[in-house]
């Protein structure tokens, strides 16, 4: 079983990495449409996540909506709430097991029982977020988490 995750880790990763081919990452336009070609590839290939996208944050410190797959999300996540805030605060990502125990969370998906937030850097400053859910609870094991760690460092090194 492990050799067939690595496997599917490798081949998600593989092509993640294609999508990042070419694309100038000094325009927006081209990171929104890499970043809508990541999350879709990820949920679409995944069934223990409910939702995979990006936030970009702005000037003011609050998060906006970037690229998704999943059901409708919150559209803007005010400074100095939630999950994804507090991949900001720390700059670093943040994983939580159960979000009803988060204070603080902010719930877009009320079957999010597990999130996980990862921090996107540009110029050395956080430029996104990378955030996963999953309706299962404790679900961000270190069994998991390797796809999602690679993914957000490679994205995270082009930016």
């Amino acid at each position: 079983m492990m050799e067939m995750k690595n496997t599917l880790t490798d081949e998600l990763l593989s092509q993640v990495e294609a999508f990042t081919r070419g694309v100038d990452t000094s325009s927006f336009l081209d990171v929104n449409a890499l970043f809508a070609n990541v999350s879709a590839l990820l949920f679409g290939a995944l069934d223990t996540i409910n939702w995979c996208g990006f936030y970009y944050l702005k000037d003011d410190g609050d998060l906006i909506l970037g690229p998704f797959a999943g059901r409708p999300a919150c559209i803007l996540l005010k400074k100095g709430h939630g999950v994804c805030q507090k991949a900001i605060e720390t700059s670093r990502m943040v994983i939580v097991n159960d979000v009803h125990t988060f204070d603080g969370h902010i719930a877009c998906d009320s079957e999010s029982m597990s999130e996980c937030v990862f921090p996107l850097h540009r110029e050395g400053k956080v430029f996104a977020v990378l955030d996963i859910d999953s309706p299962e609870a404790g679900h961000f094991t270190n069994d998991v988490l390797d796809l999602w760690i690679r993914t957000a460092a490679l994205l995270d090194s082009i930016l």
